[in-house]
């Protein structure tokens, strides 16, 4: 899910990402294999808030941006071709409270955001959880259902974005495990009122260390996202997705189909975009 920004009429527009939260994010086990015909739904509630954007390594003062943001996450899990198998329905919405940018109030679009929907597939499932390895390889496709205006921020790009991403689980022993994932998003380009809009690849990169205690667990972990500089007629803007962000993630499950999770995370270095000063994330897990 990204934000598009627009300076004033005749200027510029920028896209930012709103919620780095998700894009394709992946939290602590998500990629362990679940039994076919099982049915998983989850509801996210992140808050997003920074006082600092940057274009480039230039901070522009008197910024701000606050924002809440729902997301509904629907997971069926199956098998295809005598693999392990799960199909994703993702649909955020947001609600953004603040948007300031060099001292002015920009103008937002609230509502619901791009929907996701995705496939993965597992080739490699280990013998022993506690010790193996588990990967697996997903595409995801998003379709621009969300409200676009490039003179407004919100949270849709108007345009689709095609995503494959590989995730792994090494379990490390002792209760430790591993879990990293790796996509790249490609987005089409589009043209707005005669104006041609862009973005080359986006990278993301994230890596966990979990320590499982039965039902519970922590985590520590990185995200890293590259590369998504953002074009106008062919133009660069000085947006891009350059943003390294740290994150400690807390899970339990209550019993053996609701779990619930929070996340706090924050960004360490950031260009071109909003730095994050916080985001916190709650989730509520229920399997069927």
């Amino acid at each position: 899910m990204k934000i598009n920004l627009s300076l004033a009429a005749g200027a510029t527009a920028l896209g930012l990402a709103a919620t780095p939260v998700w894009a394709i994010d992946v939290g602590p086990a998500d990629y362990t294999i679940v039994p076919s015909g099982t049915t998983v739904g989850m509801v996210y509630y992140q808050h997003l808030s920074s006082e600092t954007f940057r274009l480039g390594d230039t901070e522009v003062p008197g910024s701000e941006f606050d924002a809440n943001v729902a997301i509904l996450r629907g997971l069926q899990y199956s098998e295809i071709a005598g693999l392990p198998a799960v199909w994703h329905l993702v649909m955020p919405f947001a609600d953004i409270s603040t948007a300031d940018l060099g001292g002015l109030s920009q103008a937002t679009s609230s509502g619901l955001g791009d929907t996701t929907v995705g496939l993965t597939l597992w080739p490699v499932q280990p013998s022993n959880p506690d010790t193996g390895t588990t990967f697996g390889v997903s595409l995801f496709a998003t379709a621009p259902t969300g409200s676009y205006d490039p003179s407004r921020l919100g949270i849709g790009e108007g345009t689709w974005t095609l995503t494959p991403q590989v995730g792994i689980i090494q379990g490390l022993g002792n209760g430790f495990f591993f879990d990293g994932a790796l996509d790249v998003a490609f987005q089409a380009d589009h043209t707005e009122a005669g104006v041609d809009y862009g973005r080359t690849p986006s990278w993301q990169g994230q890596a966990m260390l979990r320590k499982q205690w039965g039902p519970s667990s922590i985590t520590i972990g990185y995200s890293g996202q590259r590369g998504g500089a953002q074009e106008v007629n062919g133009v660069e803007t000085g947006v891009k997705t350059h943003r390294d962000q740290i994150r400690l993630y807390g899970t339990h499950w209550l019993n053996q189909t609701t779990q619930l999770q929070g996340m706090y995370a924050k960004d360490i270095d950031v260009e071109g975009g909003f730095e994050y000063d916080s985001v916190v994330q709650l989730r509520i897990v229920k399997v069927f």
